[in-house]
Protein backbone atom coordinates (compact mmCIF):
# COMPACT_ATOMS: atom_id res chain seq x y z
CA UNK A 1 0.00 0.00 0.00
CA UNK A 2 1.38 3.10 -0.82
CA UNK A 3 1.92 5.57 2.18
CA UNK A 4 1.01 8.45 0.56
CA UNK A 5 -2.83 7.09 -0.12
CA UNK A 6 -5.33 7.23 2.72
CA UNK A 7 -7.16 3.67 3.49
CA UNK A 8 -10.17 3.51 2.40
CA UNK A 9 -11.32 0.34 4.61
CA UNK A 10 -10.65 3.09 7.45
CA UNK A 11 -12.44 5.77 5.62
CA UNK A 12 -15.26 3.27 5.78
CA UNK A 13 -15.61 3.23 9.10
CA UNK A 14 -14.96 6.35 10.02
CA UNK A 15 -17.76 7.46 7.83
CA UNK A 16 -19.82 4.47 9.42
CA UNK A 17 -19.18 5.51 12.86
CA UNK A 18 -20.33 9.67 11.86
CA UNK A 19 -23.71 8.30 10.27
CA UNK A 20 -24.02 6.62 13.39
CA UNK A 21 -23.49 9.33 15.98
CA UNK A 22 -25.53 11.76 13.62
CA UNK A 23 -28.80 8.87 12.90
CA UNK A 24 -28.84 8.13 16.81
CA UNK A 25 -27.99 11.19 19.59
CA UNK A 26 -27.60 9.57 22.86
CA UNK A 27 -30.40 11.31 24.49
CA UNK A 28 -28.01 11.27 28.11
CA UNK A 29 -25.63 12.97 26.56
CA UNK A 30 -25.63 16.77 28.12
CA UNK A 31 -24.79 18.17 24.57
CA UNK A 32 -28.46 16.70 23.89
CA UNK A 33 -31.51 18.84 23.90
CA UNK A 34 -34.77 16.77 23.58
CA UNK A 35 -37.55 20.08 22.35
CA UNK A 36 -40.27 20.64 24.31
CA UNK A 37 -42.21 22.07 20.80
CA UNK A 38 -40.62 19.95 17.82
CA UNK A 39 -39.65 21.99 15.14
CA UNK A 40 -41.19 21.14 11.72
CA UNK A 41 -39.34 21.93 8.59
CA UNK A 42 -41.20 20.46 5.22
CA UNK A 43 -42.11 17.53 5.90
CA UNK A 44 -39.33 16.52 8.77
CA UNK A 45 -39.78 17.03 12.41
CA UNK A 46 -36.65 17.88 14.61
CA UNK A 47 -37.63 16.44 17.94
CA UNK A 48 -34.20 16.72 19.69
CA UNK A 49 -30.85 18.87 18.87
CA UNK A 50 -27.29 17.85 19.39
CA UNK A 51 -24.76 20.84 19.93
CA UNK A 52 -20.89 20.08 19.53
CA UNK A 53 -18.41 22.50 21.43
CA UNK A 54 -17.72 25.14 18.80
CA UNK A 55 -14.19 25.74 17.14
CA UNK A 56 -12.78 29.37 17.44
CA UNK A 57 -13.35 29.65 13.93
CA UNK A 58 -17.15 29.21 13.83
CA UNK A 59 -17.74 31.73 16.06
CA UNK A 60 -16.91 34.46 14.09
CA UNK A 61 -18.65 37.45 13.17
CA UNK A 62 -19.96 37.12 16.72
CA UNK A 63 -19.38 38.98 19.55
CA UNK A 64 -18.75 36.52 22.47
CA UNK A 65 -20.03 38.98 25.11
CA UNK A 66 -23.22 38.36 23.14
CA UNK A 67 -22.82 34.65 23.47
CA UNK A 68 -22.19 34.85 26.85
CA UNK A 69 -25.52 36.86 27.06
CA UNK A 70 -27.44 34.54 25.33
CA UNK A 71 -28.32 36.88 22.59
CA UNK A 72 -30.86 35.64 20.16
CA UNK A 73 -28.91 37.35 17.01
CA UNK A 74 -25.51 35.48 17.61
CA UNK A 75 -27.15 32.07 18.68
CA UNK A 76 -28.71 31.95 14.90
CA UNK A 77 -25.29 32.90 13.75
CA UNK A 78 -23.76 30.24 15.90
CA UNK A 79 -25.89 27.32 16.24
CA UNK A 80 -26.19 26.55 12.55
CA UNK A 81 -23.00 25.39 12.86
CA UNK A 82 -22.72 23.21 15.79
CA UNK A 83 -26.14 21.80 15.26
CA UNK A 84 -26.91 18.24 14.64
CA UNK A 85 -29.28 17.81 12.63
CA UNK A 86 -27.96 21.07 11.07
CA UNK A 87 -30.22 24.11 11.46
CA UNK A 88 -30.73 27.11 9.33
CA UNK A 89 -30.67 30.66 11.11
CA UNK A 90 -35.02 30.13 10.21
CA UNK A 91 -35.02 26.91 11.95
CA UNK A 92 -33.33 28.87 14.85
CA UNK A 93 -36.04 32.32 14.35
CA UNK A 94 -38.80 29.47 14.60
CA UNK A 95 -37.72 27.59 17.59
CA UNK A 96 -40.14 28.08 21.42
CA UNK A 97 -38.51 30.54 22.84
CA UNK A 98 -37.84 28.07 26.23
CA UNK A 99 -35.94 25.72 23.69
CA UNK A 100 -33.91 28.07 22.39
CA UNK A 101 -32.65 28.93 26.36
CA UNK A 102 -31.94 25.30 26.98
CA UNK A 103 -29.79 25.36 23.40
CA UNK A 104 -27.90 28.64 24.81
CA UNK A 105 -27.74 27.14 28.29
CA UNK A 106 -25.93 24.01 26.45
CA UNK A 107 -24.06 26.38 24.23
CA UNK A 108 -22.48 28.46 27.30
CA UNK A 109 -21.40 25.61 29.22
CA UNK A 110 -18.88 24.72 26.55
CA UNK A 111 -17.68 28.38 27.13
CA UNK A 112 -16.75 27.62 30.62
CA UNK A 113 -13.04 26.34 31.51
CA UNK A 114 -12.47 23.08 32.83
CA UNK A 115 -11.78 24.57 36.38
CA UNK A 116 -15.09 26.23 36.47
CA UNK A 117 -17.27 22.88 35.43
CA UNK A 118 -14.96 21.05 38.07
CA UNK A 119 -16.10 23.33 40.82
CA UNK A 120 -19.57 23.43 39.63
CA UNK A 121 -19.77 19.70 39.62
CA UNK A 122 -18.18 19.61 43.02
CA UNK A 123 -20.90 21.93 44.85
CA UNK A 124 -23.84 20.10 43.22
CA UNK A 125 -22.53 16.52 44.25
Amino acid sequence: MNPMQPDPAANDSQADASAAAVAAPDQDDPATHTLDTPLVRGNQTITSITLRKPKSGELRGVSLSDLVSLDVVALSKVLPRISSPMLTEVDVANIDPADLVQLGGIFAGFLMPKAVKSRLASQTA
